[in-house]
């Protein structure tokens, strides 16, 4: 990545797309007195609740560490000729092309426009405006200024609207994906807040602008997301997470199905089809008009409709979840098993694909599929499958089919769940190093997630009873694991458990038989 793209991606990241406490002035100048006078002109500038607040720079060279340094400069008064004849047009140059920064405004100042041509200036240089000194009277460079600081706060709602807009995209499109509801309120607020052009600046946060997204589900009323000074409350409860008063009016809302816009806040209620209450809470700098009342209602409208959608689907995923451990438990009940084995294989082997760096999309669809790593063993006579000493070489054929009968289940099924669940089904008793059933895979000729499973049953197999065994010790039980690395199991997932035993063991702990 280059410069000019980390310098982008530095903007574009940091939360100056709202309304702040002051604008940010660059005076650029060599000269000690055009500090002053610039000063005492703009003294009691005033925009969208913003006052000024100026930096000071002596040269261009300086000009361009600031800016190196900071990327909520809205404007920069910048002189042409300072340490060198052309050391503003350079600092420009730098600013613009070495920064990136494409969003300050650049006004050109210069008491020799001879020297710095115009037309020149304006056509090779990217600058905003061009001024001479002797013409920039109090009136004039007030003027001049609050157009531009205007400007900046336009091309940061922009911003703040491409960040919002590329937040609902990205979960429109990957709404399988874990948090993808999260990801989507928090695009909606950004997106809602720039387009209501609700601040430009970060410093704002601790007092204007934010927004909450509260969702109430059976009685239970929750934060879904927040924005500004809200940001770090999703998952909390209301009277948890919020100012008492704040709270108060968000349950007041729910309890009127209400929309409520008052000069200090917006709260608007929606009730989708799916008996999902939301309610959408914004503090506001000032009272909303006619139109922009009209605009939110239908925002709202049309968001609560992907809102039903999306919590639709998350409650598929969930019962799908349930539905699968339900099986997969029953299954293990015929084994006299316990059931929590197979929760806890899930939650070990989502452990191990988060830790070896899978995919979100990945790390869930493991956790769903798991649990039926032994589904094939539901064709296993109760004799074999009971039997509480050594098997026969033919009990131990027949008990080793459960891995081809598990793989045959899913085979061809549409539903990704599923053919995950056939594919650890199949290559869960696959080993590393050769030598594993059904078909002698090695290495990564087995399915990373065979691999992961493989590792999770028999490392919760060794630390719990079976009609044929005690439970080992948890020093026995690493100790095997350590000297199947590289054999049995893959090495780096060994590595990996081991290294992150105590998260295992808080699984084990929480899942306890």
């Amino acid at each position: 990545m280059n410069d000019v793209t980390v310098q982008r991606a530095s903007i574009a990241n940091t939360d100056q797309a709202r309304a702040p406490e002051s604008w940010k002035l660059l005076v650029v100048d060599d000269d000690e007195d055009v500090h002053g006078v610039t000063r005492m002109a703009l003294q009691d500038f005033s925009l969208a609740g913003g006052s000024l607040d100026l930096l000071h720079a002596y040269s261009g060279e300086e000009s361009v560490q600031i800016m190196r340094e900071r990327t909520d400069i809205a404007v920069i008064l910048m002189d042409a000729i300072m340490e060198t004849d052309d050391a503003g047009l350079e600092a420009v140059r730098i600013i613009r092309e070495e920064l990136g920064n494409q969003l300050v405004r650049i006004i050109l100042r210069t008491g020799q426009p001879g020297q710095v041509p115009e037309r020149q200036v304006i056509t090779q240089y990217n600058i905003n405006d061009y001024k001479a000194k002797d013409e920039l009277t109090a009136s004039k460079l007030f003027t001049v200024v609050y157009t531009a600081v205007g400007s900046y706060r336009d091309l940061m709602a922009m911003e703040r609207n491409r960040i919002g807009l590329e937040k609902v995209i990205e979960s429109s499109a990957s709404l399988l994906e874990e948090h993808s509801l999260l990801r989507f309120a928090q695009g909606v607020l950004e997106q809602l807040s720039a387009l209501l052009r609700l601040g430009n600046d970060a410093v704002i946060v601790r007092r204007a602008v934010g927004g909450i997204v509260a969702v109430r589900d059976k009685e239970q009323a929750s934060i879904l997301a927040g924005t500004g000074r809200y940001a770090d409350l999703a998952g909390k409860s209301l009277v948890s997470g919020l100012d008492p008063a704040i709270a108060q009016r968000i349950l007041t809302g729910l309890a009127r199905k209400t929309t409520c816009m008052d000069s200090d806040h917006f709260l608007h209620y929606l009730r989708t089809s799916g008996h999902l209450e939301l309610v959408l809470y914004i503090d506001a700098p000032h009272a909303f008009d006619a139109a922009q009342r009209r605009f939110i209602e239908l925002f709202c409208r049309n968001v609560g409709l992907c809102f039903e959608y999306l919590t639709m689907n998350d409650r598929l995923n969930r019962s799908q979840k349930e539905l699968i451990l339900m099986l997969s438990e029953a299954i293990e009940m015929r084994s006299a098993e316990t059931g929590n084995h197979v929760r806890r294989v899930a939650e070990y082997s989502a452990l191990l694909a988060r830790l070896y760096g899978l995919s979100n999309r990945d790390v869930e669809l493991l956790r769903m599929s798991a649990p039926l790593h032994d589904v094939g063993k539901v064709a296993i006579p109760d004799a074999v499958l009971k039997k509480p000493g050594r098997h026969t070489e033919e009990e131990s054929r027949i008990m080793q089919s459960h891995a081809n009968i598990g793989g045959d289940l899913f085979a061809g099924h549409e539903l990704e769940v599923l053919q995950a669940a056939g594919i650890i089904a199949r290559q869960h008793h696959e080993r590393w190093g050769g030598g594993g059933y059904p078909e002698g895979k090695s290495g990564e000729d087995i399915h990373i997630f065979g691999r992961i499973v493989a590792l999770a049953d028999v490392y919760d197999a060794l630390l719990s009873m079976r009609c044929y065994k005690d439970a080992w010790s948890q020093e026995d039980a690493l100790a095997h694991l350590a000297e199947q690395r590289g054999q049995h199991f893959e090495p780096k997932l060994v590595d990996l458990l081991l290294d992150n035993l105590s998260q295992f063991q808080d699984i084990a702990r929480r899942l306890a038989d």
